[in-house]
């Protein structure tokens, strides 16, 4: 388990653009943390460092958004829409876990039953009373591959 302490939005955005570049085919991240807590940011940095320059936003109600256009595709999903898991069927979900691509998944805890057997859980939190843009990051692999 690695924890990593940021203190603003672009400290947030550089150490996921840290992971970016260190990104390899078939990484699956988890992203978790209440609305407004910085996953976005966080995947937009990971962008970054996967050299994709298009903006990145969160698709909350198209659930994937694909990116191709860097050294690796970003599967970017936000599943805090879907109802049942059963949904993630109709998107071919399999395709992107398994894929040559890097999945960034935010509110994977709605979807748990289906994450591959290995995958990197990060978790962003706040804490006010160490200021309103400080950012607890913690990574945990979990599974095995």
């Amino acid at each position: 388990m690695k924890v990593i302490e940021t203190n603003s939005a672009e400290e947030t955005y550089e150490f996921g653009r840290q992971i970016g570049i260190h990104a390899r085919a078939g990484d699956v991240y988890t992203l978790t943390g209440d609305l407004g807590v910085g996953k976005t940011v966080f995947t937009q940095g990971v962008a970054a460092g996967l050299g994709i320059d298009e903006p990145v936003s969160s698709p909350t109600f198209t659930i994937l958004q694909i990116y191709d256009e860097g050294r690796l595709p970003l599967y970017h999903f936000d599943v805090y829409r879907i109802g049942d898991v059963a949904e993630m069927d109709e998107i071919g979900y399999e395709d992107y876990f398994y894929g040559d691509g890097v999945c960034m998944i935010e509110w994977a805890d709605l979807i748990e039953d289906i994450l591959p057997p290995a995958y990197h859980r990060i978790t962003i939190e706040k804490d006010l009373e160490k200021g309103f843009d400080y950012r607890k990051i913690t990574i945990a692999e979990c599974g095995t591959a």
